[in-house]
C-alpha cells in the first residue's frame, strides 16, 4: 500500500526510543512502544487495525503520522515438484521473487535481497537486470513471512532454513541484510535460530572480512562454480576486483574468527568446468578450511549459452572429490519447470 501522505514515516524503520518518545510527546504511556514493536516483529501485523491491545485513539494517532509498507504476494506458481514460486510486490510497485523449496526433511525459503542485481555473473537471470535499490530489513523479513506462512498452509509444515540466495548480491545490502537477521531471528521476532539461515554471496573478499569481524552467528556459502581465476573471471565479473586468492584469504579469516564451516557453491557447466581438472583445482582450493561443497545442476536461462554437464562426467566430478575427502554433495535442482530453481529469477511471471 502507498502512503497516503508524504509526510508519514514508515513506522517499520523507526527504533523503540523514537518510537517511545514520540508516544509520550503526543500524552500516550511510553510502554506502548514495546507494544507496537512486538505487533511489528512478532505478530508480522501489517495494519495498526491489528493491534487490538492499543486503543483506537492510540492507532489512530499511529495512522496519522506513520505507514506500514508490508510486502504482498503479488503472484505464486507451483512446480510439480510442489516447489512455491512467488512474485512479491514492494510499496513503490518493484518485484522481486521469493521461493518456497519443500522435501521431506525440510521447508526451506530462498529469498532476495536486492531488486535485481548488479554484478552481471553470466549464468544467472537476474545478473541479466538492472539492480534497482537494496531491499530494507522489512521487506527481507516480509518474505519470510510469507514463505512460512506458504510451509504451513500448504504443507502444514513449519518453515525450518531460510538461504539468501533469491535476487540480488547480500553483502552489497550488508547492513539491511544484517538487521534483516536480527529480526528474524530474535526473541522479538520470530525467534529462528540463526543456525538455521545461510547467506550466499558471490565473492566479495572486505564484506566477507566484516561478517568475520561483526562474529555473525549464520552461515555463509560462496557461490564459486571455478577454482581458476581466467574461468571465473569469464562467468563471474566480480572476481576481476576479488581474486581467488584474496577470497581464500578472507574465508580463512572469517574461519578463524567464526568457526563457522563454509559452504562452496558449484554449477557444473558442460565442457566448462566439469573435468576432473577443474574438479582437482576445486579441491585444491576448498581444502584449506573445513567445509562442504554443493555440486549444483545448471538450471538453463535464455539469456546464456551454457548447459548442464551429463550424468556420467557429473559422478565422476563428486567421486573424485569425495575420495579425496571432501564433503561434498550434488544437490539436484527444485522448481525448474517454472523458472524458480537456483539462477533462474528474474520476474518473469509478473
Amino acid at each position: 500500500m502507498l502512503a497516503k501522505n508524504l509526510k508519514q514515516v514508515d513506522i517499520r524503520k523507526v527504533d523503540l526510543e523514537s518510537l517511545s518518545k514520540f508516544l509520550v510527546d503526543n500524552g500516550e504511556k511510553a510502554f506502548k512502544a514495546k507494544q507496537v514493536m512486538e505487533w511489528l516483529w512478532k505478530k508480522s501485523a501489517t495494519s495498526f487495525d491489528q493491534m487490538t491491545n492499543l486503543s483506537l485513539s492510540t492507532r489512530e494517532l499511529l495512522a496519522q503520522h506513520y505507514v506500514i509498507n508490508p510486502v504482498s504476494v503479488d503472484n505464486t506458481q507451483i512446480s510439480n515438484d510442489g516447489t512455491i514460486k512467488s512474485a512479491f510486490r514492494l510499496y513503490d510497485s518493484h518485484l522481486v521473487e521469493g521461493v518456497l523449496i519443500p522435501t521431506t526433511s525440510r521447508m526451506t525459503a530462498c529469498i532476495s535481497s536486492q531488486v535485481g542485481c548488479s554484478l552481471t555473473c553470466k549464468f544467472c537471470a537476474t545478473g541479466y537486470m538492472d539492480r534497482k535499490r537494496n531491499l530494507d530489513p522489512g521487506e527481507i523479513y516480509d518474505q519470510v513471512v510469507q514463505i512460512k506462512k506458504q510451509s504451513e498452509e500448504n504443507f502444514n509444515q513449519p518453515l525450518t532454513n531460510i538461504v539468501y540466495m533469491g535476487m540480488g548480491e547480500p553483502l552489497l545490502n550488508y547492513k539491511n541484510v544484517l538487521e534483516s537477521v536480527e529480526l528474524i531471528t530474535s526473541p522479538k521476532g520470530l525467534g529462528m535460530s540463526p543456525k538455521r539461515i545461510t547467506v550466499s554471496t558471490a565473492g566479495i573478499a572486505k564484506m566477507i572480512k566484516k561478517l568475520a569481524d561483526d562474529q555473525v552467528k549464520f552461515n555463509l556459502a560462496l557461490s564459486l562454480h571455478a577454482a581458476n581465476d581466467i574461468k571465473r573471471n569469464q562467468i563471474m565479473p566480480i572476481n576481476e576486483q576479488n581474486s581467488l586468492e584474496a577470497l581464500r584469504d578472507a574465508l580463512k579469516y572469517y574461519y578463524a574468527a567464526t568457526k563457522n564451516t563454509v559452504t562452496y557453491e558449484y554449477i557444473v557447466f558442460n565442457n566448462f568446468n566439469d573435468n576432473l581438472s577443474d574438479a582437482e583445482e576445486l579441491y585444491q582450493f576448498t581444502r584449506h578450511l573445513p567445509c562442504k561443497v554443493n555440486i549444483i545442476e545448471y538450471n538453463p536461462i535464455s539469456e546464456a549459452d551454457f548447459t548442464n554437464t551429463g550424468e556420467d562426467k557429473l559422478d565422476k566430478f563428486s567421486n573424485y572429490l569425495s575420495k579425496k575427502g571432501v564433503n561434498v554433495r550434488v544437490r539436484r535442482s527444485r522448481g525448474k519447470d517454472i523458472d524458480a530453481a537456483c539462477g533462474q529469477l528474474a520476474n518473469k511471471n509478473k
